[in-house]
């Protein structure tokens, strides 16, 4: 008899058992064919201890449940509709003969997959499993209600003694899809994909540009880009050396900044007073009536000729002078007594 069942972990287990009067057949480590609707199965390999061994990863729902003795009451198999099963993982292991067959049907070429005929069947793998059955209560006409469990559902080891599944056989040979003699040697980048044992840390994309970066780096390389930069960086240091006299200039023209005002009266008063500049050149001849005021070299500046400074008792005359030119008559308004 076929029976619809709920998994051990079921909440309705626990309650069932806590029920008084309750009769229940308990059965463990029971002998089984589960039946496992196959989702997707990938090519995977072990770690370097092991050689990077291949194997298949089998992933799929659970629809039944056969054990190879019938349960209480004739009970021959336990089903469970869609999405009411656990989920299955089985990893199956090649034998020795079966890894000889798949390097003769191109293991070790790109174009080797897992044939898609392997996914969306039942699959029968072997398992042992845990039975909880309930006695009907009162009528005997009701059906008995079965609880199950599958022992290592998440890590189910399966081969092809166990399952009797030659899985090897129906992958299609792709030993004439690679290349010539010369490059039948393993692809190696094709197995590093494949499989998990090798993880680059870079991208092809980043290879390149760390090759690029290597080449900069040799000194044919490096000399051009070197001079290219220093006559960049000359050009820039003209350009802001040309734009800061331009905007020197133009502040020194402009009345009433400070640097007008320094290089109309400060600037040449300094050259007039410093010590390479007290005697007069030795090929020019002093002119006796020339006379000298206070306008700090501005005759110098309109002659273009150097004028020798002016001694002290010089610039006391021209002093007094000046000061007898000024009239301060009464009939002006302009006396010291209005």
């Amino acid at each position: 008899m076929r029976t619809a069942g709920l998994m051990m972990n079921d909440v309705w287990a626990d309650r069932a058992l806590r029920e008084r009067g309750v009769q229940a057949h308990r059965y463990d480590g029971l002998d089984a064919q589960i039946g496992v609707l196959v989702d997707s199965v990938e090519l995977k390999h072990r770690g370097k201890e092991e050689n990077y061994r291949p194997y298949l990863h089998v992933v799929g729902e659970l629809r039944s449940i056969t054990p190879a003795e019938p349960l209480p009451y004739g009970i021959t198999q336990v089903t469970y509709s869609h999405g009411q099963g656990e989920k299955v993982d089985a990893f199956y292991e090649f034998d020795d003969e079966q890894l000889v067959a798949l390097a003769a049907k191109g293991y070790f070429s790109p174009s080797f997959t897992v044939p898609d005929q392997l996914t969306g069947i039942e699959w029968e793998l072997p398992a042992r499993v845990d039975a909880l059955v309930l006695t009907p209560s009162g009528d005997q006409a009701d059906a008995p209600v079965v609880f199950m469990n599958v022992h290592r559902i998440a890590d189910l080891e399966i081969d092809l003694a166990s399952t009797e599944y030659d899985l090897a056989a129906y992958f299609a040979d792709r030993s004439k899809d690679g290349h010539g003699p010369v490059e039948s040697v393993v692809d190696q980048r094709g197995l590093r994909a494949r499989s998990d044992a090798i993880n680059s840390l870079f991208s092809e994309d980043e290879l390149d540009l760390v090759a690029q970066a290597e080449n900069l780096q040799r000194p044919e390389a490096q000399q051009p880009a070197a001079e290219g930069v220093t006559a960049q960086l000359l050009a820039v240091e003209a350009e802001i050396t040309a734009e800061r006299e331009q905007y020197q200039a133009e502040l020194e023209r402009t009345e009433g900044t400070p640097e007008h005002l320094y290089h109309q009266r400060v600037a040449p008063a300094l050259h007039l007073d410093g010590p390479e500049d007290t005697a007069a050149p030795a090929d020019a001849e002093p002119d006796a009536g020339a006379t000298h005021d206070l306008d700090f070299g501005l005759d110098e500046e309109a002659t273009g000729q150097e004028v020798p400074a002016p001694t002290l008792e010089e610039r006391k005359r021209e002093a007094s002078r000046r000061a007898a030119d000024l009239d301060f008559g009464e009939e002006d308004g302009h006396g010291l007594g209005h």
